[in-house]
């Protein structure tokens, strides 16, 4: 459980150090240790996990350490070695934050007891507060009107009383990290860490050290040993958000992972054992992705034991409405702002929309509404200006990416996309720059799709003027 754990020891007697050394390290503990407090103080930083000071030493003293320690990080536990003459001192210690106290001359194995159980109450003080942060997301509290929706919660409720991995499909935006927290709350791991990585928003060179942890000296700047998101997880769900974008040498590693339990940190040859059920999510086509060798398929086939396929908000609009209702309300909290009333018009306006960034957009939209509105009822006349994207939200006589009755799927594309583009002209009047802005693409872009369906991208059209 400790393995991996940094102690400092603090005593002016070096014999000391050396004994405390070789025992806290054959407890698989890394070990510093500072003859003085002057020299532990500069040895205090965000890896250390544990101190343990002598308590009167020349110069800066045990209670130096222990202030010291407290400022960086007050929730690190710090143990005091004291002669028996001194009990009081270290009781006044703990009364100052110290976590215990040892007096001299000690028993190796209450050190070693008393060690173990500090940690472990560390750890569980992490994670407490890791769970207190994230939050179990429970299924009752997520939004579903649609039958669609009520069809993915039931599928949800089967999943997470299992214990396989789980693969989450569906377009960026749709909630696929809610879904996953929610099938976390639901199985038995649920009093253990939920722990979400994206795979995406992580340089490759990074990945691997966040995911599997990394021993000191492995590779420049790595100054500590590290625990990785899978051992953090142990017990409990890591979540690999956007799997389909991890570079194919982690795959392979990922894959060993999954089929032996076991992890190996970078710069390390010992195997750490873990017990950690992985649900992972991508909004790629991973069949595609295989046949163009982006994907292993062994990989594939071992994440995909139970399939979740969460449906774009276009394909349930029956959920928008109590969405923006939800969103209105908690965007009204967070700015201490009224909650404002969507009337029919706003109502319809919002479910005419084909929402292309899912239930995420639907979201910065409420998140500005209650900012921006400054009436209580909310009209789609009124939706219209305050949000400035008039061709965003599409009335019925707009376009919606639904497709084509025939043709292919590029085919639909490109006819959704240039009708889109001639309607935003013409409530632009012609005007490129606020069109390219409204439809938010740069000017070079919209140039190229004028030219691209033929819509009189000529010399004479407007500018900004």
């Amino acid at each position: 459980m400790n393995s991996g754990k940094t102690v400092l020891v603090v005593d002016d007697e070096e014999r000391i150090c050396r004994v405390l050394e070789a025992t806290l390290g054959a407890m698989g503990l890394n070990v510093r240790s500072a003859g003085d407090g002057d020299a532990a103080i500069k040895q205090l930083d965000e890896d250390v996990d544990l101190v343990l000071t002598d308590l009167k030493m020349p110069g800066r003293d045990g209670l130096a350490v222990l202030e010291a320690s407290a400022v960086q990080s007050p929730e690190r536990p710090v143990i005091i070695m004291t002669a028996f003459g001194s009990v009081d001192s270290a009781v006044s210690a703990m009364k100052r934050g110290a976590y215990d106290y040892v007096t001299k001359p000690f028993n190796l194995e209450e050190i070693e007891l008393l060690v173990r159980r500090a940690l472990r109450t560390s750890t569980l003080e992490v994670e407490h507060g890791y769970l207190r942060s994230t939050g179990l997301q429970r299924l009752e509290d997520m939004i579903c009107r649609s039958a669609a929706m009520s069809e993915v919660f039931e599928r949800i409720r089967r999943v997470g009383s299992a214990e396989g991995t789980v693969l989450i499909k569906g377009e960026t935006g749709t909630g696929k990290e809610l879904v996953a927290r929610a099938i976390h709350g639901l199985s038995k791991r649920n009093n253990r860490l939920f722990v979400p990585i994206n795979c995406a928003a992580i340089p490759n060179e990074l990945l691997e050290s966040e995911l599997f942890g990394h021993s000191r000296g492995s590779f420049t700047g790595a100054t500590a040993d590290r625990v990785g998101k899978f051992e953090l997880a142990s017990g409990g769900t890591l979540f690999l958000d956007e799997i389909g974008d991890m570079p194919p040498q982690l795959q392979a590693k990922l894959l060993r992972v999954l089929e032996e339990g076991v992890i190996e940190r970078l710069g390390s040859n010992n195997q750490v054992h873990v017990d950690t059920r992985i649900v992972s999510a991508t909004h790629r086509n991973l069949n595609d992705a295989m046949e163009k060798g982006e994907f292993r398929e062994d990989l594939y086939y071992r994440l995909n034991v139970l399939t979740l396929n969460i449906p774009p908000l276009r394909e349930r609009l029956d959920d928008v409405g109590p969405l923006a209702e939800s969103f209105l309300a908690q965007a009204a909290r967070r700015n201490g702002r009224d909650v404002p009333e969507l009337d029919a018009g706003a109502l319809q306006m919002l479910e005419n929309y084909s929402w292309p960034g899912n239930v995420r957009e639907l979201r910065n939209i409420c998140e500005r509404l209650t900012v921006l509105a400054i009436s209580p009822s909310v009209s789609s006349e009124l939706l219209d200006q305050l949000l400035d994207v008039p061709d965003r939200l599409l009335n019925d006589n707009a376009p919606v990416a639904r497709g084509a009755d025939s043709g292919t799927l590029a085919e639909a594309i490109e006819t959704v996309e240039s009708e889109t583009i001639r309607i935003a002209l013409e409530r632009c009047n012609d005007n490129k720059a606020r069109t390219a802005r409204e439809l938010g693409i740069s000017e070079r872009s919209l140039w190229y799709k004028l030219k691209k369906y033929n819509l009189g991208a000529g010399p004479g059209s407007q500018g900004d003027g």
